[in-house]
C-alpha cells in the first residue's frame, strides 16, 4: 500500500510539472509568433508589392498604343512589371542614360528621327558594348554586314560598330529607310528588331499594317513594349520608386581629339604620350579592336583622349 501511494505521488509531482513546461513553452511560441507577425508587418510598411499604374497617353514617338484591346493592356503591363521591378537593372540604365543620352540625342534630332528611338538603343544593349550570339555589336547592335553595308568600317584592326556616333548615324539612316517603308515609327522601331523582311512577311501573311494588330514571335512580339515601358521609368523615375541624386549618375569624361593617319604600332606606348594607359584609352575608343592600328591607306582617325586629371596618371 505504501508503494502505492508514493508511486501516485510522483505520478501526480510528474504531471504538474508537465504542465508546467508546456505552459512556458506555449508562451514562449505565442511571444515568439507575436515578435514575427510585428517584423513582418513593419518589413512591409517599408517596401511595398503592388500593381503599376499605367498611363493612358503612353505612346511611341508620338504614335498611341491602343490601351482599348485588352490583350495589348496585358502586355504593356507585363513590361512595367519586369522592368519596374528589376530595380538593380533599372537604377543601372538612369545611370548610364545621364552618360549616354547626351550623344545620342543630337544626332538623332539632327537625322529627323523622334526622341524615343534613344530608349530602342537601350533595349537593344542596355547601353553597352555588347556582342549578341548572333553577332551584332554595339550600342545599336548592328550586324557586320548591315555596318558595313550603310559605310562603316569593319574588321579585326578597327570595328566602328563601337563607335558611338557612327552607329548612331548608321541607326537614323535605317530607320528613315524603315519609317519611309513601312508608314509608323512603330514598325520601324520592330523592323529593327527583325528586319525588314521579317516585319514585311508578317504583315502580308496576316493581311494587317499595324505593329499592334501583328502576332510575332516573343522578342520582337515584346520588344516595342520593353521599349514603352524603359521610355516611361527612366522619364519619370520618381513615380516608379527610384530615388536616385544626380551626384549618383554616371557622366562622360571631357575629351579632345587627336588625328592620326599613319599607322601605330604600340597603343600602349601611344596611350603614354598622353599620360594614360592602354585600357583608358580603349575605354574611350572602344572601335579600335586590336593594340596597333595597321591603316596601310594613311586613312584619318579621330582618337578621343581623355583631359588631363580625371584619371589617376599612368607610370
Amino acid at each position: 500500500m505504501k508503494f502505492l501511494k508514493n508511486t501516485l505521488m510522483l505520478l501526480g509531482v510528474l504531471c504538474v510539472v508537465s504542465t508546467l513546461i508546456f505552459a512556458v513553452q506555449n508562451s514562449t511560441d505565442e511571444n515568439q509568433i507575436a515578435k514575427d507577425a510585428t517584423m513582418v508587418s513593419e518589413k512591409a510598411t517599408g517596401y511595398k508589392i503592388s500593381a503599376i499604374d499605367i498611363p493612358d497617353d503612353l505612346n511611341f514617338a508620338g504614335e498611341a498604343v491602343p490601351f482599348e484591346d485588352p490583350e495589348i493592356m496585358e502586355r504593356v503591363d507585363r513590361e512595367f512589371l519586369v522592368n519596374t521591378y528589376w530595380q538593380s537593372n533599372a537604377l543601372l540604365l538612369m545611370k548610364r542614360a545621364n552618360k549616354y543620352f547626351p550623344i545620342i540625342e543630337p544626332i538623332l534630332a539632327k537625322n529627323g528621327i523622334p526622341d524615343d528611338f534613344k530608349y530602342l538603343a537601350v533595349a537593344e544593349s542596355g547601353l553597352e558594348n555588347v556582342k549578341s550570339p548572333a553577332g551584332a555589336s554595339g550600342f545599336w547592335q548592328i550586324m557586320k554586314t548591315t555596318g558595313r553595308e550603310y559605310g562603316l568600317e569593319v574588321n579585326d584592326n578597327v570595328d566602328e560598330r563601337y563607335h558611338i556616333e557612327k552607329a548612331t548615324e548608321v541607326a537614323c539612316d535605317y530607320l528613315k529607310k524603315s519609317k519611309e517603308k513601312f508608314g509608323t515609327w512603330t514598325l520601324a522601331a520592330a523592323s529593327y528588331n527583325a528586319g525588314s523582311y521579317g516585319i514585311q512577311k508578317y504583315l502580308n501573311a496576316q493581311d494587317v499594317n499595324a505593329y499592334y494588330d501583328l502576332l510575332l514571335g516573343q522578342e520582337t512580339g515584346r520588344y516595342v513594349f520593353r521599349i514603352l515601358a524603359i521610355k516611361e521609368i527612366l522619364s519619370h523615375p520618381t513615380k516608379y520608386g527610384f530615388d536616385i541624386a544626380k551626384e549618383d549618375m554616371y557622366t562622360q569624361v571631357p575629351t579632345f581629339n587627336v588625328e592620326v593617319d599613319v599607322p601605330v604600332t604600340n597603343f600602349a606606348d601611344f596611350a603614354k604620350q598622353y599620360e594614360i594607359n592602354y585600357k583608358i584609352l580603349k575605354r574611350h575608343n572602344p572601335w579600335l579592336r586590336e593594340p596597333h592600328l595597321n591603316n596601310n591607306s594613311r586613312k584619318k582617325y579621330i582618337i578621343e583622349i581623355p583631359n588631363k586629371g580625371y584619371y589617376k596618371e599612368s607610370k
